[in-house]
């Protein structure tokens, strides 16, 4: 097995949280850490972004800070995001629309409580070419629970697929065997996002342990081996979307109300190597970080003057990111990783 992998291109990243403001400014620097150079950002801030105008001018704060990175932007589905603003944002380079469940996990007070509403959007995305990402999660009520929230939901993707074939749809950070199944049952529109943290937590992670605490919850060895096998399989419909979500060290460790979100980009290509590396499955590695995402959201990027090589040495997770009441931390604080990412 190699000590050495050169990726032929950067890592391509299809779920990154950077917040805004000094949060902003300390994370963004750490996107090339990890290895990317395409982010595909998230709409989720306070308040959400659901203008054009808006959109594009976070993509110019992002972009003064570090401009070397290719930021794919997006909308937050809401009531204001009408097939006009559809037709505007594709007009304007905006990709996809996110959608949240209304209360599901970080900022998403203002998500969507009936899909039914957003057919006429639905369809103008579907003509525009624009991707639908979805959270997908059923809130908690009744028999409905963190455990099978994301299970639950499963019968809404495929609604929306057969009702809208031609829509491209993103399920996001996929964390069952059940979610995994219903992506390969879907049509070759239908695609899935895997984390860097979901190929190594289970339920027993994060219970009792704030810092693991992300939406989806983390599920059961089962479901954990089953994305491992998604993630290295070479099927071209599971790709890397790190989900990476910057939050205060307070805000971890308060206890009840925890936030939710696991922060990997600092080492973003080196964790996923870590998990290839167990299986021995390293050869399947750059196509799921590399190339089939950027396959499924056929995006032409400006070629990055740098290459990503990962290098098979002790790397030691540092235990804080930034300084103070804002710093975060970083996933596996503290342990050890086989593999390091170099920028050359």
């Amino acid at each position: 097995m190699a000590d050495t992998i050169t990726l032929s291109r950067p890592v391509a990243d299809f779920h990154v949280h950077v917040r805004d403001g000094d949060m902003m400014r300390l994370v963004i620097p750490t996107i090339k850490q990890g290895g990317v150079s395409v982010a595909y950002i998230m709409p989720n801030l306070v308040p959400p972004l659901t203008c054009v105008a808006d959109v594009l001018a976070y993509k110019s704060r992002l972009e003064a800070v570090d401009s070397s990175i290719s930021y794919i932007m997006t909308l937050y589905l809401s009531p204001e995001i009408t097939p006009e603003v559809i037709h505007e944002a594709a007009n304007a380079g905006i990709t996809g629309v996110k959608c949240y469940p209304a209360g599901v996990t970080t900022n998403s007070d203002y998500g969507v409580a009936s899909y039914i509403p957003y057919y006429p959007t639905f369809a103008a995305m579907e003509e525009e070419g624009m991707v639908l990402n979805l959270h997908g999660e059923c809130p908690s009520s009744g028999h409905i629970h963190v455990l099978n929230a994301e299970e639950e939901f499963l019968p809404t993707l495929k609604d929306i697929h057969s009702r809208f074939p031609r829509l491209r749809i993103v399920l996001e950070h996929c964390t069952s065997a059940a979610a995994v199944q219903a992506v390969k049952e879907c049509g070759p529109t239908v695609a899935a996002t895997i984390t860097a943290h979901h190929l190594f937590l289970t339920i027993d992670n994060w219970a009792g342990n704030s810092l693991n605490y992300c939406k989806p919850v983390a599920k059961f060895p089962s479901d954990k081996q089953a994305l491992l096998d998604a993630a290295t399989s070479g099927d071209p419909k599971f790709f890397f979307g790190s989900d990476s979500a910057p939050h205060p060290i307070g805000n971890k460790e308060k206890g009840k109300n925890a936030a939710a979100g696991v922060f990997t980009q600092t080492h973003a290509a080196a964790y996923v190597a870590e998990a290839f590396y167990q299986l021995g499955k390293l050869d399947k590695l750059a196509a799921f970080l590399c190339d089939f995402g950027r396959q499924f959201y056929k995006i032409q990027e400006k070629e990055p003057e740098w290459t990503v090589v990962l290098r098979k040495e002790e790397n030691v997770v540092p235990a804080l990111l930034g300084e103070g009441a804002g710093a975060v931390v970083p996933f596996k604080a503290g342990e050890q990783l086989h593999w390091k990412v170099e920028i050359v």
